[in-house]
C-alpha cells in the first residue's frame, strides 16, 4: 500500500490496497499502525460490500449496533446507514446524522474506538466531514490549563444540544431508545491506550457539565475548551469521493458532518460501522 499525507496537520491517504481481501496478521498489524499513528485514514478507490465492510471492521474489535435501529441495514444491523435517499416513502438512512461536534458514542460507558465510513454515493459538492486533532489541541494548552484540567471528569449526554454551530440532528428518540442513553462520566483528558498520548475529551454536542463544580465555573471551562479545540490549526475538512473508505480514531479526534449544504436533488449515502472502544482513562 502507498501512504501519503491527507493534510499538513494529520491524516493519511492510502492507495493500492483492497480492503475486501483477507489480511494476514502481519498485514493487519501494519494497517492498524497506520490508523493509530495518523488518527484519520482514507483508503481510496474501494468497492466494499456490506459483508466485506463488516469483516474488515471486526479486525479492529467488537462492532456496535446503533440504538437508532430504524436506520440500520435490514440484513446487517452492524451497519448504520447515513443517507438522504427515500425509498418507498421511507428514509433509507439518517439524513443529517452527526451534524455537530462530537466523538462517536461518547455518551456510552465504552465510547467508540474507530468509526469506518464506506462512501457509496457522493454528491459533486457539499457533505464534507470536519475533523479535529484533539491530541494537538491538548498539546497546545498552556501548562496552567493542563494542570487545571488534570483529574477533572465531565458528564456526557446524548444529543446535549439540538443545534450546534448551525448544525443539528432532527431525529427523535422513542422512550426505549432514551432509556439506553443515561448520562455517563468520563475524564476531560483521556489517554489513548495504543499510544500513551493524551487528548481533550470534551465535545460541544455531548459534554454537559464538569462533575463537582459550580455551574458557572463548569460552563466557563467547557466553553473555553469548545472554542479552543476547533481552532483552524487543529482542524481538517475532508472532501469525500466515491469509493472512499474513511476511518478515524475517536479517542484522539472529534468530528462533525455537514449535511445542510447538499445541493437539491443530490444524494449522499455512506455505510457506517463502529468499533467498540475501552472505558476512557
Amino acid at each position: 500500500m502507498q501512504i501519503s499525507p491527507l493534510s499538513e496537520r494529520f491524516g493519511a491517504a492510502v492507495s493500492d490496497i483492497d480492503l475486501a481481501r483477507a489480511f494476514t496478521d502481519d498485514e493487519f498489524a501494519e494497517i492498524h499502525k497506520v490508523f493509530v499513528d495518523n488518527k484519520l485514514v482514507c483508503f481510496k478507490n474501494q468497492s466494499l460490500s456490506a459483508a466485506a465492510q463488516i469483516e474488515f471492521s471486526r479486525r479492529f474489535g467488537p462492532l456496535e449496533v446503533h440504538l437508532l435501529t430504524q436506520y440500520n441495514h435490514p440484513e446487517h444491523p452492524e451497519i448504520f446507514r447515513l443517507s438522504n435517499r427515500v425509498v418507498d416513502g421511507q428514509p433509507m438512512g439518517i439524513a443529517d446524522g452527526g451534524s455537530y461536534w462530537h466523538s462517536d458514542l461518547a455518551f456510552q460507558e465504552q465510547p467508540a474506538k474507530a468509526t469506518i465510513l464506506n462512501a457509496l454515493e457522493i454528491p459533486p459538492e457539499g457533505g464534507d466531514t470536519l475533523f479535529v486533532d484533539m491530541e494537538a489541541a491538548y498539546e497546545a494548552l498552556s501548562p496552567e490549563w493542563k494542570q487545571r484540567l488534570a483529574g477533572l471528569h465531565a458528564v456526557h449526554r446524548y444529543r446535549r444540544k439540538q443545534n450546534t454551530d448551525g448544525q443539528s440532528t432532527r431525529v427523535e428518540l422513542n422512550e426505549a431508545q432514551k432509556a439506553q442513553t443515561p448520562d455517563v462520566v468520563h475524564p476531560l483528558i483521556r489517554t489513548n491506550p495504543d499510544t500513551g498520548r493524551k487528548s481533550i475529551f470534551a465535545h460541544k454536542g455531548m459534554t454537559a457539565e464538569i462533575v463537582g463544580m459550580p455551574a458557572e465555573e463548569s460552563n466557563a471551562i467547557l466553553e473555553y475548551l469548545f472554542e479552543h479545540t476547533i481552532r483552524p490549526d487543529f482542524r481538517y475538512d475532508f472532501r469525500w469521493s466515491p469509493g472512499d473508505v474513511v476511518m478515524w480514531d475517536n479517542r484522539s479526534t472529534m468530528h462533525s458532518a455537514t449535511t445542510r449544504d447538499l445541493p437539491a436533488g443530490q444524494h449522499r449515502t455512506l455505510y457506517r460501522t463502529t468499533v467498540r472502544g475501552e472505558r476512557p482513562v
